[in-house]
């Protein structure tokens, strides 16, 4: 299926917008394969999990037990540029407001094995 860009943006304007913005160069998730047997993709995915996957800031987040440690690694990662830094802004103003366990509960060593059927 083609569409134009002035299609697209007619048919979706809310998915376009997204696409379009700044935010969306830091957050593309890739796309390797497609089923049609929803059973048989839930059992792939499940013993797939964290195959290919890329932590992102909020994963090593969950990994803090400080809102130091936290704090450190935003800096890190919007200072090489892998979030922006609007976005570094809003993870500090919930780190100040509502903690480092805000972002989920701790992810202990370990955790992509336990959790990913990794081998």
């Amino acid at each position: 299926m083609y569409f134009d860009k002035k299609e697209f943006r007619r048919l979706f304007p809310n998915l376009a917008r997204e696409l379009e913005s700044e935010e969306h160069e830091n957050s593309r998730v890739a796309i390797n394969s497609v089923r049609t047997d929803a059973e048989t993709g839930e059992k792939a995915v499940s013993s797939r999990k964290f195959v290919h996957y890329m932590p992102d800031v909020v994963d090593f987040i969950r990994r803090c037990d400080t809102k130091e440690q936290a704090e450190e690694i935003v800096d890190y990662l919007e200072k090489k540029g892998e979030i922006s830094r609007e976005y570094a802004q809003r993870i500090r103003k919930q780190l100040r407001e509502k903690g480092v366990r805000s972002f989920g509960s701790k992810k202990e060593e370990g955790y992509y094995f336990k959790h990913g059927c990794i081998k």
